[in-house]
């Protein structure tokens, strides 16, 4: 018996913004969670799977129209012509309090009810799945205290949408031990709502699939479902199989030792090399950190634009559909310590330890807010035109430390870099 667990697809993810970006693959993005559902029932017709487990999280939400649901009927109807059962269930994303339209599926799909915790069976294979939906968003009863006991003799399947103990990023729903689950006499728990891939037990086995999808940089990796091979009523194989048509990567540029800002795109050259082409022929949208310590770093910081747009041009190397650069961080640090420039008992001293408390000191803040207020209402407004909107970003709260902490890197690089005589 052979079958498919995932779960966190969140169909027609809205993803908003992306305008933003410039050259950002916005169509790719915005239909990518179509793709990875279509890819997913290719991977079930390929492997004649016996059934499928959805375990939360279809949707991302109630549905803007129709064309969401239609496009989730069309797919499973495709399992539904090869005689292949899906068993759903639904999530805090998709809870029945949260979904408002509804449209009549085959008969093969079965929903897990959310009065209570229902069992289907399927007789030839022996197999019986457990489960129960949310009725609302925020649910904070432990659901799988009150699943059925195993069947006896047959192979016993948990779904459930849950944080069990608490995961970072994510809301603590349905919340159980996973004691409780490895004692609950079932062979595989088949679990939704954390969406980073992780294998709690084995014999039983506990699994989160991971989303099928990435939708932003905190989803970065390989993306997709479980395949569960079970021989004699055991679980002889257990695989993950990717079926992102996306991915996104956090790409570490080492530049440490660099001497010249020319170097910055021989070593972002290679870093993205090897990303590419770990990601088997799917559309990379990357992260990039530049780090280390350089002599460069003050060079850096000042031509943040340039060395931003020249990264964004060097993708461009590896083709329109394979690579596009989200942001660039800059992370790296001067080769010397500023610590030792700190502990100077001179004005340069003095200048270093105001500038290192800078962005946490509110009475500074205040007063250079105040002045720079001042400043811009003596701005003639032909020198505001264009400008608005990076004008409002002034205004905005904890911006001005935003600003101050990179002025403080700045002038720290600078003093480090250059020697000044005691």
């Amino acid at each position: 018996m052979k079958f498919l667990h995932a779960a966190d697809i969140h169909l027609d993810s809205p993803l908003v913004g992306l305008e933003a970006y410039e050259g950002a693959p916005v169509e790719r993005l915005r239909g990518a969670t179509r793709r990875a559902l279509e890819a997913m029932i290719d991977l079930a017709l390929a492997e004649a799977v016996d059934f499928v487990v959805i375990a939360g999280d279809l949707y991302d939400g109630d549905w803007r129209d129709f064309n969401t649901g239609l496009f989730f009927v069309r797919q499973v109807v495709r399992l539904h012509e090869r005689g292949i059962p899906l068993f759903l269930l639904h999530g805090n994303h998709d809870a029945e309090s949260q979904i408002t339209r509804r449209l009549p599926l085959p008969d093969t799909v079965k929903v897990f009810p959310s009065r209570r915790a229902e069992t289907f069976r399927l007789p030839a294979l022996r197999t019986a799945l457990h489960g129960q939906s949310f009725a609302r968003r925020e649910v904070s009863e432990n659901l799988a205290a009150t699943y059925p006991r195993p069947v006896e003799g047959w192979f016993n399947l948990g779904v459930l949408h849950t944080a069990l103990d608490g995961r970072e990023g994510h809301a603590p729903y349905a919340p159980c031990a996973l004691a409780g689950l490895l004692g609950h006499g079932y062979d595989y728990w088949a679990l939704g709502h954390v969406h980073r891939r992780e294998v709690l037990s084995s014999y039983p086995h506990v699994v989160f699939p991971g989303n099928l999808q990435g939708r932003h940089i905190r989803e970065t990796g390989a993306k997709g479902c479980t395949l569960v091979t079970v021989e004699d009523g055991r679980i002889a194989a257990l695989e993950h199989r990717s079926v992102d048509v996306l991915r996104w990567e956090l790409v570490e540029i080492d530049l440490g030792g660099l001497r010249e800002l020319g170097e910055v795109q021989a070593r972002a050259r290679a870093a993205l090399g090897r990303t590419v082409a770990a990601a088997e022929g799917r559309v990379v949208t990357a992260r990039l950190r530049l780090v280390g310590a350089t002599a460069a770093h003050g060079a850096l910081l000042v031509a943040k634009d340039r060395v931003t747009a020249e990264l964004r041009a060097l993708s461009y190397e590896f083709g329109a559909d394979a690579l596009w650069i989200e942001k660039v961080r800059f992370e790296t640090r001067a080769e010397r310590d500023a610590a030792t420039l700190a502990a100077r008992p001179d004005a340069i001293g003095s200048l270093v330890r105001t500038l290192a408390d800078a962005p946490a000191d509110p009475d500074l803040q205040a007063a250079l807010g105040a002045e720079l207020e001042e400043l811009l209402a003596r701005l003639p407004s032909e020198a505001l035109e264009g400008e608005g909107e990076a004008l409002a970003l002034l205004r905005e709260p904890g911006h001005l430390a935003e600003l101050l902490d990179e002025a403080r890197e700045l002038v720290l690089a600078r003093l480090v870099e250059v020697e000044v005589a005691p």
